[in-house]
């Protein structure tokens, strides 16, 4: 590995030179199935022929210019988004942390607005929101804070899941503004909520006046069988964040905001010289255009049902395998002790997946997978886990 690269990453000891659907090749000529996606972002497969085109017709007229002026596709892309989301506006970023950024901006704004001068956003334990300072310090996970201290005051943390500390907290700390929170946990091991969990938390906002902003960088743009999860529940935010599959695999992300928190960011408050620019943006209409064409994301729970049935059913005799779960086609598989090694020993038999929370086996696979790349997937994992366990 290049000596020169700060040694930020625990890196596999393998390189991609090309990839195609589901696959990528190494530069050996190994084929590997894809079942991470680039961590959520390759949602349509890789070097897909769409975004590949508009990539290409883009980047010979104009890739950049500055926010400073017009930006017609940026225009299309905002519209397009609110249209399916049910937002009213858009700020343009690069990343999800910086999408964050951006709402918990809003959210300091709001609260400077009722009078408040110590805003407080109530985020959840176990929770992942960037690693900036401010969403570094909004994540519910102290190993990934430490060493970074002071962090950025402002957030106090709760139990995912659970209403009634949200209650309380909002009871007892009258600076609140705002919560934070994904529809699943990603990051924290694919924690998936009660059904009914987002609305309570939407009735509790509405209740005390704070902004509900959810964080659908992972769970967004069809990964969970909707366009945007909150979507499961017939709810809408005030502010939702989106990047990771918007240009699968082209650096984008998007802070949406409607109603109160749809007026607070005005000119000089915010920016970014990258955010939405022409290339971005073609590449993330590219990817709308996609989905609607295709259909795909009708087709993805039948996909993670298919995935998630198939695993429990090779599994069933194996005690410390405690639960298998999965939204569409982000997946959990928990096990009784840490698993990291699982990572190696499946890039090794040419599948890539991760492992969170130390014992937690999590699958994002492409949304184009299809039926014999699922049996693949399943045989090729379940056999690894067994002889993992034995």
């Amino acid at each position: 590995m290049n000596s020169h690269i700060m040694p930020t990453y625990g890196r596999l000891a393998v390189s991609f030179s090309r990839g195609e659907g589901v696959w990528l090749w190494d530069e050996e000529g190994k084929r590997y199935l894809d079942a991470l996606s680039g961590i959520a972002v390759c949602n349509l497969g890789h070097a897909h022929p769409q975004v590949h085109k508009a990539i290409c017709k883009q980047s010979e007229t104009l890739i950049h210019t500055s926010n400073l002026y017009g930006i017609p596709l940026q225009e299309k892309l905002a519209e397009k988004l609110c249209e399916k989301s049910g937002m009213e506006n858009v700020f343009f970023s690069n990343s999800g942390a910086e999408a964050n950024e951006a709402a918990i901006k809003i959210a300091r704004v709001y609260g400077h607005q009722q009078g408040i001068d110590k805003p407080v956003v109530i985020v959840m334990e176990k929770s992942f929101h960037g690693r900036t300072m401010a969403t570094l310090s909004a994540t519910g996970n102290p190993k990934v804070q430490q060493g970074f201290t002071p962090l950025v005051e402002g957030f106090v943390h709760v139990p995912f899941n659970d209403i009634t500390a949200i209650e309380a907290v909002i009871s007892e700390n009258k600076n609140c503004v705002a919560v934070l929170v994904e529809p699943i946990q990603g990051e924290g091991g694919v924690h998936i909520p009660a059904d009914d969990y987002l609305n309570q938390i939407r009735s509790l906002c509405d209740k005390h006046q704070l902004l509900m902003m959810i964080d659908e960088i992972q769970t967004g743009i069809g990964r969970t069988g909707e366009f945007l999860a909150y979507q499961h529940n017939k709810i809408l935010p005030d502010v939702c964040t989106i990047a990771k599959a918007l240009g699968n695999g082209v650096p984008i992300g998007a802070c949406l905001a409607k109603g109160t928190a749809a007026g607070i960011l005005t000119a000089g408050m915010h920016g970014s010289t990258f955010g939405g620019n022409p290339l971005a943006c073609s590449a993330a209409l590219a990817v709308l255009e996609t989905l609607d064409n295709d259909d795909l994301i009708a087709t993805v729970h039948n996909k993670g049902e298919k995935i998630t049935t198939s695993l429990t059913e090779k599994l069933k005799h194996i005690t410390e395998v405690s639960n298998i779960r999965h939204k569409g086609l982000m997946i959990g598989i928990d096990l009784a002790s840490p698993c990291m090694e699982l990572v190696a020993k499946a890039q090794q038999h040419g599948l890539l997946i991760s492992v969170t929370n130390e014992k937690t086996i999590r699958l994002l696979p492409p949304l184009i997978i299809d039926d014999s790349q699922i049996e693949l997937l399943v045989t090729t994992l379940s056999t690894l886990i067994q002889e993992h366990l034995q």
